[in-house]
């Protein structure tokens, strides 16, 4: 058979996915010795166990033929590894970086786990075979999908087809303190032409979707100002201003009667779903009953005239996140209190400017005080939101690989959630990312019992040795 290494010529996907199914044993053990290092990002106890993580991921990448290497940050290393790519035109074809993480979150309530969470065991589920442990899902197995793919790339052709990029953080779990202040510091060696994300989710265990939207985020603290102390209400109660009164006064005045956000200037740059978009959306089969049942609801709220997928992948919304003020303890204290304080966030979406909106939103509660009363505030991060075209080539040949692996086309999906380091890519390194992810909502992320079905993990494989292959078949 040809390779890119002696003419240029791709390797088939058929023998990549052989190739992958073939030591697709040796790459489930080789997830479990990754599982079974304890790399929690937001405990320093867990800091030198993180590091050896780090060592053993660059590691592996240099048995496949990568330079890479635990790069110090101001917190946790940052494993780089790049890869020139193999054959006469792979400097022709696009560069791609990867993106993943591999801390994880603490393992706490361990009493609820049913083994223990670093000790990975392979159970039998409805579907088939999983592994459990903290971090299966989240994102250690994701980010050995795209490890064991350049595996089967390094067996089959001696190495990926294009030049490969890997940025794998540590501190993804604990707010990646690290990552920005690296990307500019690194800009010159993270430069490609598309980032692959693989920290998402598939529809369902049989059809994979390529995330297209995800939300950004403002996340802001404020605290109402009023007295110079906590006063007694029976005297001086209907003659100040009470903070906790006036917070909840503008709290309420943030959606009007149709649920929607007051603050002006606030949908400036939303737009509305393409038609096929709505119209694929729609044909999903989606179930209201199913996704509030579970949490003990009847029926959705929010926006009026949008559906529930609407909601949470395309528009824009404000949560109060937490209030709290004055005298919280059991029994009854008749007191007015000198501060009162809420966590706000707001999900964006499309092109709406994260400073605009922390901006306007500032302007919308000191409009509202009354004499004697303040406000402050504090930013808890902000980042935007991420919009692929639909009629990027890059998504064209994640569709393709996709569909070589499932037989059926992806779906393009949005998700409610924000992965901040998708707009820090975008941003400072200028390029857009592709979410091809592999998990299912029943992975139990972030909570005891974390698994990941190995037919996902499988699937992650082949579909990241697909997805490179189309990908190296474009010129740049």
């Amino acid at each position: 058979m040809s390779t890119p290494g002696s003419s240029g010529v791709l390797p088939s996907t058929h023998a990549l996915l052989a190739e992958a199914d073939r030591g697709f044993a040796a790459s489930t053990a080789r997830l479990c010795d990754f599982l079974r290092i304890p790399s929690v990002s937001t405990d320093p106890a867990f800091d030198a166990e993180t590091r050896r993580c780090a060592e053993w991921l660059v590691t592996e990448l240099r048995g496949l033929g990568f330079e890479a290497e635990a790069a110090k940050t101001i917190g946790q290393p940052m494993v780089v590894a790049h890869h020139p790519g193999v054959g006469p035109d792979a400097a022709k074809r696009p560069r791609v970086l990867y993106y993943g993480h591999y801390d994880v979150q603490p393992a706490d309530p361990l009493e609820l786990w049913k083994s223990p969470p670093f000790e990975p065991v392979i159970v039998e589920g409805p579907r088939g075979k999983r592994v459990v442990a903290r971090g299966a899902v989240d994102d250690k197995g994701q980010v050995m999908g795209i490890v064991e793919a350049l595996r089967a790339w390094h067996a089959v052709a001696g190495g990926p087809p294009c030049p490969v990029t890997l940025m794998i953080e540590g501190e993804e779990e604990s707010g990646s303190k690290s990552l920005e202040p690296f990307m500019h510091e690194a800009k010159s060696r993270l430069a490609a032409d598309v980032c692959i994300v693989s920290d998402t989710g598939m529809w369902d265990i049989t059809t994979p979707a390529i995330t297209t939207r995800l939300r950004g985020l403002v996340y802001m603290e404020v605290t109402v100002h009023g007295p110079t102390r906590d006063l007694h209400s029976g005297m001086y109660g209907g003659a100040v201003p009470n903070p906790i009164n006036v917070l909840a006064r503008i709290l309420s005045e943030l959606h009007d009667g149709e649920r929607r956000v007051t603050i002006p200037g606030f949908y400036d740059g939303v737009s509305e779903l393409p038609p096929a978009t709505k119209a694929q959306w729609e044909s999903l089969g989606f179930s209201d009953a199913e996704f509030l049942g579970d949490i003990g609801l009847g029926e959705g709220f929010g926006e009026r005239g949008r559906s529930t997928l609407e909601r949470t992948w395309s528009r824009p919304t404000c949560d109060v996140n937490g209030i709290f003020g004055g005298y919280t303890g059991k029994g009854a204290k008749t007191v007015i209190a000198a501060h009162a304080t809420a966590k706000v966030s707001f999900r964006l979406v499309s092109r709406q400017d994260p400073a605009r909106i922390a901006k306007s939103f500032e302007e919308f509660v000191r409009s509202r005080l009354p004499a004697g009363c303040r406000a402050e505030f504090e930013s808890h991060g902000a980042n935007s939101a991420i919009e692929v075209s639909e009629s990027s080539r890059y998504l064209a040949a994640a569709n393709q690989g996709l569909h070589d692996v499932f037989g059926k086309a992806p779906l393009l999906i949005g998700t409610g959630g924000s992965i901040p380091a998708v707009g820090s890519i975008q941003r400072i390194l200028g390029m857009d990312s592709l979410l091809v992810g592999f998990g299912l909502d029943d992975d139990c992320v972030h909570s005891p019992n974390e698994k990941f079905e190995l037919e996902c993990y499988r699937n992650a494989i082949r579909s990241h040795a697909a997805i490179l292959g189309e990908l190296a078949k474009l010129q740049r």
